[in-house]
């Protein structure tokens, strides 16, 4: 898992629409939360992209959500358009985005890890949190925090 003071990488990750994403494209203009759902139909991860979406607006001018799902295009796509989610949904370019910050399948295996990354405006890991049963992945209060501090930096550095 990557740790928080770290740069964070440029994780190689696609729209549903199959354009690239990465974490650089908003660096120096915001801060990324990227929610990492075990799957789309985990109905207590859908339950904590539900409350994102109900509090998107409060982070909404220095941290822009994503949120990163094991499937493919297509049923990612497909989720996204049955949620009407107010943010992008990302898949992995080469592999699962989850491997790609230390979220590896655990219990032999058979259980994705889901969990929580926030990247400020300057490439460094500012939140992470993960955990491999979802009812303890949606880390709400450090998220919360971790977007307070990155306010309270912002007004510092003029921003």
């Amino acid at each position: 898992m990557l740790e928080i003071g770290t740069t964070a990488p440029d994780i190689a990750l696609e729209d549903t629409a199959g354009r690239p994403v990465g974490l650089a494209d908003y660096l120096g203009q915001h801060g990324v939360l990227v929610y990492f759902m075990r799957s789309t139909s985990c109905p207590v991860c859908n339950g904590h992209v539900k409350d994102l979406a109900k509090h998107s607006a409060e982070f909404a001018t220095n941290v822009r959500v994503l949120v990163a799902v094991p499937e493919g295009h297509q049923e990612a796509a497909a989720w996204q358009s049955r949620n009407g989610l107010p943010f992008p949904v990302v898949t992995g370019r080469e592999g699962s985005p989850h491997e790609a910050v230390g979220m590896m399948k655990k219990v032999f295996g058979a259980v994705q890890q889901s969990g929580s990354i926030l990247v400020d405006s300057h490439g460094i890991v500012r939140h992470a949190h993960s955990a491999t049963l979802p009812t303890s992945s949606y880390d709400k209060k450090g998220i919360a925090r971790a977007i307070g501090e990155l306010r309270g930096r912002d007004s510092a550095d003029g921003n």
